[in-house]
């Protein structure tokens, strides 16, 4: 485009423009332009017609200041232009959620599309080639803007995704979820799963939004939803789906932690009962260290003994009515059996001898109490944790003696 020329030599004396025809026309046709695109939108764009009237009037708001941004920007190609304030600044934030981007593009082709048509008409004699190369000078201008402007409240809302995710992460981690928490959950897309559990372990070094995207990554090849965040040093995941396995989940997840421990939590069935997997599997990976061989991952309740030993609460109440009150409650024989077998290393032939049985009697009992608590007593790991449990289970008892 040619740059204006002056007829005056008097640099204070203001120069004309060029095109001052031109730019007249197009000063008096901007509306008739906008009115035009709009129809030529509801004609063309279905997501337009079905938009709601505030929106669409939104969008013709943002029409006409384009065309004006046009006009101003024809007046001075030479001076600086912040293209998207002066087209996109009229429009709400929200219009960038309602609208997506591809009907942006087409919004805006249609208006510079509009604008073409009507070139011969605007431009002055003459100026028709200075005009049409103008406006598509203008259309590559307005493609960054509206990039750009959709990348800034892309940047804007992920930003605000990650606060609103990380506050729901650590309600669940600090056993504090509650209705405000599933719906800050469900603004971020969260569709209430039927199975939910909570794997713990030890964030990398590194950026923690990284690491984020990655367990992400993770979770739609294995078609989990997740929540999830970086808490301190932790690696916090909500995972949920129609069919959960903590175990499975866990090894889905796995490659994103760092070296150590990772824990899964029990299955529940909401987010806000979640806070028990969480709990659970924070106990878990603060006893895991007295399990040195624990595989990883570990699910929490393999970890009731070293759980129970370093104080959780919870899991020396698992122990004891998982395991000890179903014992009590099958005979005095099967407890009796056991704790005999236990206290005599395991032997059959020593526990028979001990209860006056045959070694039959004792292998009989012994598989009674694995069908009973789950737990099989020839199991060192298994025997570890009965014997825990009973400890447990008279220590209790006892509480309530007269």
């Amino acid at each position: 485009m040619p740059e204006p020329e002056s007829h005056h030599s008097d640099p204070a004396v203001p120069a004309v423009h060029p095109h001052t025809a031109t730019l007249r026309r197009l000063e008096k046709s901007s509306g008739t332009l906008a009115a035009q695109a709009i129809a030529r939108m509801d004609d063309t764009l279905p997501w337009y017609r079905a938009m709601p009237p505030e929106n669409r009037s939104w969008i013709g708001l943002v029409a006409q200041a384009g065309i004006a941004a046009f006009t101003e920007w024809f007046r001075h190609p030479e001076a600086p232009q912040a293209i998207s304030t002066d087209v996109f600044g009229t429009a709400p934030r929200e219009l960038t959620r309602a609208i997506t981007l591809r009907q942006t593009v087409e919004m805006v082709r249609t208006t510079i599309e509009v604008m073409e048509s009507a070139i011969d008409e605007v431009a002055a004699p003459g100026d028709e080639r200075v005009l049409r190369e103008a406006l598509l000078v203008y259309a590559r201008e307005i493609a960054f803007a509206t990039a750009q402007v959709y990348a800034q409240a892309a940047e804007a809302r992920g930003a605000w995704d990650a606060r609103l995710e990380s506050l729901v992460v650590n309600a669940v981690l600090s056993g504090e979820a509650d209705e405000g928490a599933v719906s800050r959950a469900a603004a971020l897309g969260w569709n209430s799963p039927e199975h939910v559990c909570v794997v713990l372990g030890t964030a990398p070094d590194g950026d923690s939004e990284l690491t984020v995207e990655a367990i992400r990554r993770a979770a739609r090849h294995a078609k989990l939803q997740v929540l999830t965040g970086v808490l301190g040093d932790r690696l916090v995941v909500i995972a949920g789906g129609s069919s959960v396995q903590p175990l499975s989940v866990a090894k889905s997840l796995i490659g994103p932690f760092a070296p150590g421990p990772v824990v899964a939590g029990p299955v529940m069935h909401d987010l806000q009962a979640a806070t028990r997997s969480a709990q659970a599997a924070a106990a878990g990976l603060k006893a895991c260290t007295a399990w040195q061989d624990a595989p990883r991952p570990v699910l929490a309740d393999d970890l009731l003994p070293e759980r129970a030993i370093a104080g959780d609460p919870s899991a020396r109440e698992q122990l004891v009515e998982e395991i000890y009150r179903p014992l009590e409650e099958a005979g005095s024989a099967l407890l009796e059996t056991l704790s005999v077998y236990l206290e005599q290393a395991s032997s059959l032939e020593g526990a028979a001898r001990m209860l006056f049985v045959h070694p039959n009697t004792v292998r009989y009992r012994l598989r009674r109490v694995t069908d009973v608590t789950g737990w099989s007593p020839s199991d060192v790991r298994s025997a570890f944790t009965l014997r825990i449990a009973l400890i447990l289970g008279r220590l209790t008892d006892g509480e309530f003696q007269p």
